[in-house]
């Protein structure tokens, strides 16, 4: 084995403990977050409230699953809601379990599964929603960035 195979599966293992790490701060995160009743979800509830007030918006996660991975309608809104984060220094990450992160958020008022394509964590006034978990994704995903992945990926997981 050569001294490069071998930084490669050391590398390999450290992004895979940076990916659970970083699913389950994106977990607590949620959990959090929703007590605080400070999520916003389905993508057009999010669009609303990124236009609308955009500087209360402290991450975003974007959701698919093999169901709705070839949905070009969802993914244009995908792409527009990046940029938006993108020019608003928002960080956003992609999960590819949209039932794991329904089964978090919860259902709404009528018992009706939520759309859990985009999720909006929400800060209702500045410095109200300071979590470890939100300061753990942003490292994560500025430590992404720095390796060119902009929108990285996280696993949640298993329960």
């Amino acid at each position: 084995m050569t001294l490069e195979e071998v930084r490669g599966q050391e590398s390999e293992v450290v992004s895979n403990d940076r990916m659970q790490c970083a699913g389950r701060a994106l977990e607590q995160l949620l959990v959090s977050a929703k007590k605080q009743d400070c999520l916003t979800v389905g993508v057009y509830e999010s669009a609303k409230v990124m236009n609308v007030d955009p500087d209360n918006v402290a991450f975003c996660i974007l959701a698919t699953d093999e169901e709705y991975e070839y949905d070009i309608a969802l993914q244009i809104h995908f792409t527009l809601i990046q940029a938006f984060c993108f020019d608003n220094d928002i960080n956003v990450v992609r999960v590819s379990d949209v039932k794991r992160l329904a089964e978090i958020v919860g259902s709404d008022e009528s018992e009706e599964p939520r759309d859990a394509h985009c999720i909006l964590v929400t800060s209702p006034s500045v410095d109200t929603l300071k979590d470890p978990a939100l300061e753990e994704l942003a490292l994560f995903c500025e430590e992404s960035r720095s390796g060119y992945e902009w929108v990285p990926a996280i696993t949640l997981p298993e329960r």
